[in-house]
Protein backbone atom coordinates (compact mmCIF):
# COMPACT_ATOMS: atom_id res chain seq x y z
CA UNK A 1 0.00 0.00 0.00
CA UNK A 2 1.45 3.21 -1.21
CA UNK A 3 0.76 6.68 0.80
CA UNK A 4 0.02 9.61 -1.50
CA UNK A 5 1.74 13.02 -0.19
CA UNK A 6 0.56 16.14 -1.53
CA UNK A 7 3.73 17.50 -2.10
CA UNK A 8 4.60 19.75 -5.10
CA UNK A 9 7.73 20.44 -6.45
CA UNK A 10 7.17 24.10 -5.89
CA UNK A 11 7.12 23.44 -2.05
CA UNK A 12 10.81 21.61 -1.93
CA UNK A 13 13.05 24.82 -1.74
CA UNK A 14 11.35 25.59 1.41
CA UNK A 15 11.27 22.39 3.07
CA UNK A 16 14.80 22.71 2.65
CA UNK A 17 14.94 25.86 3.98
CA UNK A 18 13.41 25.40 6.81
CA UNK A 19 15.47 21.86 7.17
CA UNK A 20 18.90 23.94 7.16
CA UNK A 21 17.58 26.62 9.76
CA UNK A 22 16.58 23.94 12.29
CA UNK A 23 20.00 22.51 12.18
CA UNK A 24 21.92 25.74 12.45
CA UNK A 25 21.86 26.03 15.79
CA UNK A 26 23.14 22.86 16.90
CA UNK A 27 25.83 23.70 15.03
CA UNK A 28 27.03 26.92 16.32
CA UNK A 29 27.21 25.97 19.62
CA UNK A 30 30.52 24.53 18.90
CA UNK A 31 32.15 27.14 17.54
CA UNK A 32 31.64 26.34 13.88
CA UNK A 33 31.64 28.81 11.02
CA UNK A 34 27.88 29.81 10.29
CA UNK A 35 29.12 29.96 6.14
CA UNK A 36 31.06 26.81 5.99
CA UNK A 37 30.70 23.71 8.41
CA UNK A 38 27.42 24.31 8.36
CA UNK A 39 26.39 24.44 4.61
CA UNK A 40 28.62 21.08 3.89
CA UNK A 41 27.44 19.34 6.84
CA UNK A 42 23.34 19.86 6.13
CA UNK A 43 24.63 20.08 2.41
CA UNK A 44 25.56 15.69 2.49
CA UNK A 45 21.39 15.26 4.96
CA UNK A 46 19.70 17.01 1.58
CA UNK A 47 21.38 14.85 -0.67
CA UNK A 48 20.74 11.69 1.29
CA UNK A 49 17.03 12.73 1.66
CA UNK A 50 15.89 14.64 -1.48
CA UNK A 51 18.03 12.62 -4.01
CA UNK A 52 15.67 13.76 -6.70
CA UNK A 53 16.66 17.27 -6.49
CA UNK A 54 19.15 18.03 -9.27
CA UNK A 55 22.33 19.72 -8.96
CA UNK A 56 20.95 22.98 -10.29
CA UNK A 57 18.06 23.27 -7.75
CA UNK A 58 20.44 22.49 -5.20
CA UNK A 59 22.93 25.65 -5.96
CA UNK A 60 20.22 28.01 -7.02
CA UNK A 61 18.57 27.86 -3.24
CA UNK A 62 18.54 31.02 -1.44
CA UNK A 63 21.23 29.48 1.18
CA UNK A 64 24.13 29.60 -1.38
CA UNK A 65 23.03 32.58 -3.07
CA UNK A 66 24.41 35.01 0.32
CA UNK A 67 27.97 34.08 -1.50
CA UNK A 68 28.86 32.17 0.74
CA UNK A 69 32.25 29.67 1.18
CA UNK A 70 32.07 26.21 0.55
CA UNK A 71 35.41 24.94 -1.34
CA UNK A 72 37.99 26.85 0.68
CA UNK A 73 36.93 26.39 4.28
CA UNK A 74 38.14 30.05 4.86
CA UNK A 75 35.29 31.52 6.64
CA UNK A 76 34.58 35.26 6.79
CA UNK A 77 37.93 35.97 4.34
CA UNK A 78 38.71 39.68 3.81
CA UNK A 79 37.33 40.88 7.06
CA UNK A 80 38.34 44.00 9.19
CA UNK A 81 38.71 43.61 12.21
CA UNK A 82 39.40 46.32 14.94
CA UNK A 83 41.86 46.19 18.30
CA UNK A 84 41.04 49.45 20.72
CA UNK A 85 38.71 50.94 22.74
CA UNK A 86 36.10 51.46 19.79
CA UNK A 87 36.79 47.88 18.43
CA UNK A 88 35.21 44.23 19.03
CA UNK A 89 38.33 43.27 20.90
CA UNK A 90 40.35 44.74 23.44
CA UNK A 91 43.43 42.45 23.40
CA UNK A 92 45.34 41.49 19.93
CA UNK A 93 45.34 37.64 21.17
CA UNK A 94 42.24 37.72 20.67
CA UNK A 95 41.86 39.38 17.51
CA UNK A 96 44.15 36.59 16.26
CA UNK A 97 42.63 33.83 17.88
CA UNK A 98 39.27 35.21 15.81
CA UNK A 99 40.68 36.10 12.61
CA UNK A 100 40.47 33.92 9.09
CA UNK A 101 42.64 33.35 6.12
CA UNK A 102 42.73 36.73 4.53
CA UNK A 103 41.74 39.09 7.11
CA UNK A 104 42.69 42.42 8.33
CA UNK A 105 43.66 43.18 12.33
CA UNK A 106 43.15 47.27 12.71
CA UNK A 107 45.11 47.99 15.87
CA UNK A 108 44.30 51.32 17.33
CA UNK A 109 46.90 53.60 18.79
CA UNK A 110 47.55 52.38 22.43
CA UNK A 111 49.54 50.60 24.68
CA UNK A 112 49.17 46.17 24.60
CA UNK A 113 51.01 44.77 27.20
CA UNK A 114 50.83 41.10 25.33
CA UNK A 115 53.94 38.95 24.25
CA UNK A 116 54.55 35.69 22.58
CA UNK A 117 51.45 36.61 19.94
CA UNK A 118 51.15 33.49 17.28
CA UNK A 119 49.85 34.16 13.71
CA UNK A 120 49.08 30.58 11.87
CA UNK A 121 46.91 31.81 8.95
CA UNK A 122 47.79 34.32 6.78
CA UNK A 123 46.28 37.66 7.79
CA UNK A 124 47.53 41.79 7.93
CA UNK A 125 48.55 43.62 10.55
CA UNK A 126 48.23 46.90 10.28
CA UNK A 127 48.69 49.74 12.90
CA UNK A 128 46.90 52.73 13.50
CA UNK A 129 48.59 55.72 14.94
CA UNK A 130 51.58 53.49 15.66
CA UNK A 131 50.12 51.49 18.53
CA UNK A 132 52.61 49.90 20.84
CA UNK A 133 53.21 46.33 22.33
CA UNK A 134 55.15 46.37 25.16
CA UNK A 135 57.07 42.34 25.74
CA UNK A 136 57.63 43.99 29.52
CA UNK A 137 60.85 41.57 29.21
CA UNK A 138 58.48 38.42 29.47
CA UNK A 139 59.69 36.52 26.14
CA UNK A 140 58.84 37.03 22.09
CA UNK A 141 56.97 39.39 20.31
CA UNK A 142 55.38 38.27 17.12
CA UNK A 143 56.00 35.09 15.88
CA UNK A 144 54.76 34.00 12.69
CA UNK A 145 54.05 30.23 10.69
CA UNK A 146 51.74 31.45 7.83
CA UNK A 147 52.75 32.37 4.39
CA UNK A 148 52.40 36.23 3.14
CA UNK A 149 51.73 37.92 6.32
CA UNK A 150 51.80 41.99 5.89
CA UNK A 151 52.96 43.61 9.42
CA UNK A 152 52.92 47.27 9.14
CA UNK A 153 53.13 50.35 11.34
CA UNK A 154 53.50 48.67 14.70
CA UNK A 155 56.03 50.11 18.02
CA UNK A 156 57.59 46.57 19.70
CA UNK A 157 59.44 47.56 22.68
CA UNK A 158 61.40 45.48 25.33
CA UNK A 159 62.11 42.31 24.41
CA UNK A 160 64.66 40.80 27.08
CA UNK A 161 68.05 38.86 26.14
CA UNK A 162 67.92 35.37 26.31
CA UNK A 163 71.05 32.95 26.30
CA UNK A 164 68.79 30.14 25.67
CA UNK A 165 66.17 31.53 23.15
CA UNK A 166 66.84 33.59 20.33
CA UNK A 167 64.13 36.22 21.56
CA UNK A 168 62.68 38.77 18.54
CA UNK A 169 60.17 41.29 18.51
CA UNK A 170 59.55 39.85 15.30
CA UNK A 171 59.86 36.42 13.84
CA UNK A 172 59.01 34.86 10.54
CA UNK A 173 59.42 30.80 11.26
CA UNK A 174 59.33 28.86 7.91
CA UNK A 175 56.90 31.41 6.68
CA UNK A 176 57.70 32.92 3.35
CA UNK A 177 56.29 36.09 1.35
CA UNK A 178 55.61 38.16 4.35
CA UNK A 179 56.30 42.47 4.32
CA UNK A 180 57.58 43.61 7.54
CA UNK A 181 57.53 47.61 6.79
CA UNK A 182 57.34 50.98 8.82
CA UNK A 183 57.56 49.29 12.08
CA UNK A 184 59.77 51.00 14.98
CA UNK A 185 61.68 48.11 17.35
CA UNK A 186 62.93 49.98 20.51
CA UNK A 187 64.92 48.10 23.40
CA UNK A 188 65.11 44.34 21.52
CA UNK A 189 67.29 41.75 21.63
CA UNK A 190 66.67 40.44 18.03
CA UNK A 191 64.78 43.07 15.83
CA UNK A 192 63.54 40.80 13.15
CA UNK A 193 64.56 37.30 12.52
CA UNK A 194 63.72 35.09 8.96
CA UNK A 195 64.50 31.45 9.52
CA UNK A 196 63.82 29.56 6.57
CA UNK A 197 61.62 32.92 5.03
CA UNK A 198 61.53 33.23 1.51
CA UNK A 199 60.45 35.74 -0.70
CA UNK A 200 60.80 38.26 2.43
CA UNK A 201 60.72 42.23 2.15
CA UNK A 202 61.41 44.26 4.78
CA UNK A 203 61.17 47.81 4.52
CA UNK A 204 61.42 51.12 6.47
CA UNK A 205 61.75 50.13 10.02
CA UNK A 206 63.79 51.56 12.83
CA UNK A 207 65.27 49.25 15.21
CA UNK A 208 67.02 50.44 18.21
CA UNK A 209 68.67 48.77 20.91
CA UNK A 210 70.99 49.48 23.69
CA UNK A 211 73.48 46.87 24.74
CA UNK A 212 77.16 47.47 25.10
CA UNK A 213 78.63 44.63 25.02
CA UNK A 214 78.75 41.64 22.33
CA UNK A 215 78.02 38.65 24.76
CA UNK A 216 74.50 40.06 25.43
CA UNK A 217 73.25 41.50 22.33
CA UNK A 218 71.84 39.93 19.42
CA UNK A 219 71.68 40.98 15.63
CA UNK A 220 68.93 43.46 14.25
CA UNK A 221 67.79 42.10 10.96
CA UNK A 222 69.00 38.72 11.35
CA UNK A 223 68.41 35.90 7.92
CA UNK A 224 69.03 32.20 8.34
CA UNK A 225 68.83 30.17 5.09
CA UNK A 226 66.21 32.25 3.85
CA UNK A 227 66.63 33.17 0.43
CA UNK A 228 65.56 36.32 -2.34
CA UNK A 229 65.19 39.04 0.56
CA UNK A 230 64.98 42.81 0.05
CA UNK A 231 65.93 44.75 2.79
CA UNK A 232 65.87 48.36 2.45
CA UNK A 233 65.57 51.82 3.72
CA UNK A 234 65.84 51.04 7.39
CA UNK A 235 67.95 52.48 10.10
CA UNK A 236 69.27 49.88 12.70
CA UNK A 237 71.51 50.88 15.51
CA UNK A 238 72.85 49.66 18.84
CA UNK A 239 72.93 45.64 17.88
CA UNK A 240 75.86 43.25 17.56
CA UNK A 241 75.47 43.21 13.62
CA UNK A 242 73.05 45.78 12.33
CA UNK A 243 72.35 42.72 9.33
CA UNK A 244 73.25 39.37 9.68
CA UNK A 245 72.61 37.12 6.66
CA UNK A 246 73.82 33.27 6.58
CA UNK A 247 73.23 30.51 4.10
CA UNK A 248 71.18 33.24 1.84
CA UNK A 249 70.86 33.25 -1.68
CA UNK A 250 69.97 36.17 -4.40
CA UNK A 251 69.06 38.69 -2.04
CA UNK A 252 69.55 43.01 -1.94
CA UNK A 253 70.26 45.28 0.83
CA UNK A 254 69.58 48.46 -0.14
CA UNK A 255 69.68 51.88 1.19
CA UNK A 256 69.83 51.24 5.10
CA UNK A 257 71.49 53.15 7.30
CA UNK A 258 73.37 51.06 9.83
CA UNK A 259 75.29 52.62 12.29
CA UNK A 260 77.07 52.22 15.92
CA UNK A 261 76.31 48.35 16.46
CA UNK A 262 79.00 46.64 18.52
CA UNK A 263 80.55 44.04 15.97
CA UNK A 264 79.54 44.26 12.28
CA UNK A 265 77.22 46.71 10.13
CA UNK A 266 76.38 44.13 7.76
CA UNK A 267 78.02 40.09 7.91
CA UNK A 268 77.43 37.96 5.53
CA UNK A 269 78.48 34.37 5.73
CA UNK A 270 78.33 31.68 3.33
CA UNK A 271 75.59 33.89 1.06
CA UNK A 272 75.87 33.55 -2.76
CA UNK A 273 74.56 35.97 -5.16
CA UNK A 274 74.04 38.66 -3.30
CA UNK A 275 73.72 42.37 -3.83
CA UNK A 276 73.96 45.46 -1.34
CA UNK A 277 74.10 48.76 -2.39
CA UNK A 278 73.46 52.53 -1.64
CA UNK A 279 73.85 51.80 2.45
CA UNK A 280 75.86 54.20 4.86
CA UNK A 281 77.87 52.07 7.91
CA UNK A 282 78.53 54.45 10.09
CA UNK A 283 80.36 54.21 13.75
CA UNK A 284 80.50 50.28 13.94
CA UNK A 285 83.02 47.89 15.01
CA UNK A 286 83.62 47.45 11.46
CA UNK A 287 81.61 48.35 8.96
CA UNK A 288 80.93 44.94 6.69
CA UNK A 289 81.89 41.58 6.74
CA UNK A 290 81.69 39.24 3.84
CA UNK A 291 82.70 35.54 4.74
CA UNK A 292 82.99 32.62 2.96
CA UNK A 293 80.80 33.48 0.04
CA UNK A 294 80.80 34.27 -3.92
CA UNK A 295 79.30 36.53 -6.45
CA UNK A 296 79.13 39.80 -4.22
CA UNK A 297 78.59 42.28 -5.68
CA UNK A 298 78.91 45.40 -3.00
CA UNK A 299 78.36 49.43 -4.72
CA UNK A 300 77.15 53.22 -3.84
CA UNK A 301 78.21 52.50 -0.52
CA UNK A 302 79.67 54.94 1.80
CA UNK A 303 81.74 53.50 4.62
CA UNK A 304 82.75 55.95 6.85
CA UNK A 305 84.14 56.11 10.54
CA UNK A 306 84.81 52.72 11.58
CA UNK A 307 87.37 53.30 13.71
CA UNK A 308 89.08 51.13 16.32
CA UNK A 309 91.67 48.88 16.91
CA UNK A 310 90.84 46.21 14.88
CA UNK A 311 88.05 48.19 12.53
CA UNK A 312 87.55 48.16 8.92
CA UNK A 313 85.63 49.31 6.62
CA UNK A 314 85.29 46.39 4.41
CA UNK A 315 86.60 42.99 5.60
CA UNK A 316 86.95 40.08 2.73
CA UNK A 317 88.02 36.53 3.65
CA UNK A 318 87.32 33.72 1.81
CA UNK A 319 85.16 34.97 -1.08
CA UNK A 320 85.76 34.94 -4.79
CA UNK A 321 84.44 36.12 -7.85
CA UNK A 322 82.93 39.41 -6.71
CA UNK A 323 82.49 42.65 -7.16
CA UNK A 324 83.55 46.33 -5.35
CA UNK A 325 83.02 49.55 -7.43
CA UNK A 326 81.72 53.21 -7.00
CA UNK A 327 81.83 52.99 -3.18
CA UNK A 328 83.52 55.44 -0.82
CA UNK A 329 85.91 54.58 2.31
CA UNK A 330 86.08 57.56 4.65
CA UNK A 331 87.93 57.71 8.04
CA UNK A 332 88.01 54.33 9.03
CA UNK A 333 91.08 52.28 10.05
CA UNK A 334 91.20 50.24 7.17
CA UNK A 335 88.80 50.82 4.40
CA UNK A 336 89.34 47.15 3.02
CA UNK A 337 91.19 43.84 4.54
CA UNK A 338 91.15 41.25 2.08
CA UNK A 339 92.30 37.73 3.46
CA UNK A 340 91.93 34.27 1.00
CA UNK A 341 90.20 36.70 -1.58
CA UNK A 342 90.13 35.50 -4.93
CA UNK A 343 89.32 37.39 -8.40
CA UNK A 344 87.72 40.23 -6.72
CA UNK A 345 87.31 43.68 -9.03
CA UNK A 346 87.74 46.59 -7.06
CA UNK A 347 86.73 49.90 -9.20
CA UNK A 348 86.08 53.20 -9.30
CA UNK A 349 86.03 53.21 -5.34
CA UNK A 350 87.35 56.53 -3.27
CA UNK A 351 89.61 55.94 -0.45
CA UNK A 352 89.97 59.00 1.83
CA UNK A 353 91.44 59.78 5.12
CA UNK A 354 91.68 56.39 6.26
CA UNK A 355 94.73 54.83 8.25
CA UNK A 356 95.30 52.03 5.76
CA UNK A 357 92.94 52.11 2.26
CA UNK A 358 93.87 48.36 1.35
CA UNK A 359 95.17 45.71 3.46
CA UNK A 360 95.86 42.79 0.76
CA UNK A 361 97.07 39.47 2.40
CA UNK A 362 99.88 37.56 0.40
CA UNK A 363 96.92 34.92 0.68
CA UNK A 364 94.19 36.95 -1.76
CA UNK A 365 95.45 36.48 -5.65
CA UNK A 366 93.87 37.55 -9.03
CA UNK A 367 92.04 40.91 -7.86
CA UNK A 368 92.11 43.36 -10.17
CA UNK A 369 91.95 47.15 -8.68
CA UNK A 370 91.90 50.05 -10.92
CA UNK A 371 90.24 53.55 -11.44
CA UNK A 372 90.04 53.98 -7.82
CA UNK A 373 91.08 57.35 -5.99
CA UNK A 374 93.67 57.15 -2.80
CA UNK A 375 93.55 60.41 -0.97
CA UNK A 376 95.42 61.22 2.20
CA UNK A 377 95.72 58.04 3.72
CA UNK A 378 98.67 57.07 5.57
CA UNK A 379 99.28 53.95 4.03
CA UNK A 380 97.40 53.17 0.51
CA UNK A 381 98.27 49.79 0.24
CA UNK A 382 100.13 47.61 2.70
CA UNK A 383 100.64 43.68 2.62
CA UNK A 384 102.49 40.73 4.86
CA UNK A 385 104.55 39.69 2.19
CA UNK A 386 107.04 40.68 -0.01
CA UNK A 387 106.56 38.09 -2.59
CA UNK A 388 103.09 38.95 -3.27
CA UNK A 389 101.64 37.69 -6.28
CA UNK A 390 99.35 38.07 -9.02
CA UNK A 391 97.62 41.13 -7.65
CA UNK A 392 97.09 44.15 -10.54
CA UNK A 393 97.04 47.32 -9.45
CA UNK A 394 96.10 49.31 -12.96
CA UNK A 395 95.02 53.34 -14.12
CA UNK A 396 94.94 54.22 -10.06
CA UNK A 397 94.57 57.58 -8.96
CA UNK A 398 97.69 58.45 -5.96
CA UNK A 399 97.79 61.95 -4.33
CA UNK A 400 101.55 61.22 -3.18
CA UNK A 401 102.26 60.01 -6.92
CA UNK A 402 105.36 62.67 -7.65
CA UNK A 403 105.61 61.50 -11.45
CA UNK A 404 105.14 62.96 -14.40
CA UNK A 405 103.29 62.77 -18.05
CA UNK A 406 105.19 64.01 -21.15
CA UNK A 407 102.88 62.18 -23.64
CA UNK A 408 99.89 64.00 -22.24
CA UNK A 409 98.08 60.73 -22.35
CA UNK A 410 97.07 60.89 -18.58
CA UNK A 411 98.81 58.42 -17.14
CA UNK A 412 102.37 58.69 -15.43
CA UNK A 413 105.04 57.92 -16.97
CA UNK A 414 106.94 56.85 -14.19
CA UNK A 415 105.30 53.36 -12.27
CA UNK A 416 103.90 54.33 -8.87
CA UNK A 417 104.65 52.10 -5.64
CA UNK A 418 101.87 51.81 -3.81
CA UNK A 419 103.50 49.81 -0.69
CA UNK A 420 105.61 51.71 1.85
CA UNK A 421 108.83 50.30 3.39
CA UNK A 422 107.42 51.43 6.54
CA UNK A 423 104.28 49.57 6.41
CA UNK A 424 106.40 46.36 6.16
CA UNK A 425 107.60 47.24 9.58
CA UNK A 426 104.44 48.07 10.85
CA UNK A 427 102.88 44.91 9.58
CA UNK A 428 106.02 42.68 11.39
CA UNK A 429 105.66 45.31 14.59
CA UNK A 430 102.67 47.43 15.34
CA UNK A 431 104.15 49.12 18.14
CA UNK A 432 106.41 50.87 15.56
CA UNK A 433 103.55 52.79 14.16
CA UNK A 434 104.35 55.46 16.96
CA UNK A 435 107.25 56.57 14.33
CA UNK A 436 104.61 57.71 11.63
CA UNK A 437 105.15 61.33 11.21
CA UNK A 438 108.60 60.95 12.57
CA UNK A 439 112.11 61.81 10.66
CA UNK A 440 113.09 58.64 10.29
CA UNK A 441 110.30 57.23 8.79
CA UNK A 442 110.21 59.69 5.82
CA UNK A 443 114.19 58.58 5.11
CA UNK A 444 113.09 55.31 4.57
CA UNK A 445 110.31 56.17 2.46
CA UNK A 446 112.83 58.52 0.19
CA UNK A 447 115.30 55.91 0.14
CA UNK A 448 112.51 53.18 -1.06
CA UNK A 449 111.58 55.13 -3.68
CA UNK A 450 115.24 55.63 -5.01
CA UNK A 451 115.96 52.12 -4.69
CA UNK A 452 113.09 49.66 -4.44
CA UNK A 453 114.27 46.21 -3.11
CA UNK A 454 112.27 45.60 -0.57
CA UNK A 455 108.55 46.15 -1.01
CA UNK A 456 107.07 43.64 -3.33
CA UNK A 457 107.91 44.06 -7.14
CA UNK A 458 103.73 42.81 -8.07
CA UNK A 459 102.56 45.56 -6.23
CA UNK A 460 102.91 47.93 -8.36
CA UNK A 461 100.56 50.78 -10.58
CA UNK A 462 102.50 50.91 -13.85
CA UNK A 463 100.10 53.59 -15.06
CA UNK A 464 99.23 55.98 -12.52
CA UNK A 465 96.35 58.23 -13.14
CA UNK A 466 97.21 62.12 -13.04
CA UNK A 467 94.07 63.40 -12.28
CA UNK A 468 91.03 62.17 -9.80
CA UNK A 469 88.55 59.45 -11.18
CA UNK A 470 85.25 61.40 -11.20
CA UNK A 471 82.96 59.18 -9.34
Amino acid sequence: MHCKCNISLGMIPALLAAFVAGGMPAYATHGLSPHSEIISKNSESISESAAEITEANVLSSPMLDEGNSIGNGSGDSGRSLTVGQRGEFTRIADALSAAAYGDTIRIEAGVYREYELLVDRQVTILGIGRPVIDVEHRGEGIRITAENVHVEGLEIRNVPTSHSRDHAAIRFDRASGGKVIDNVLDDTFFGIYLARAHDMEIRGNRLRAYHDREAVSANGIHLWNSNNAVIADNEIIGHRDGIYLEYVQESSITGNKVAENIRYGLHFMFSDDCVYRDNRFEKNGAGVAVMYSRRVKMKHNLFVNNWGASSYGLLLKEITDSEIFENEFSGNTIGIRSEGSDRVKKYRNSFIRNGWAIRIMASSMDNHITENNFIDNAFDVSTNSRRHSRNNFEGNYWDKYSGYDLNGDGFGDVPYRPVRLFSLIVERNPMALMLLRSMFVQILDLTERVMPTITPETLVDEKPLMRKVAL
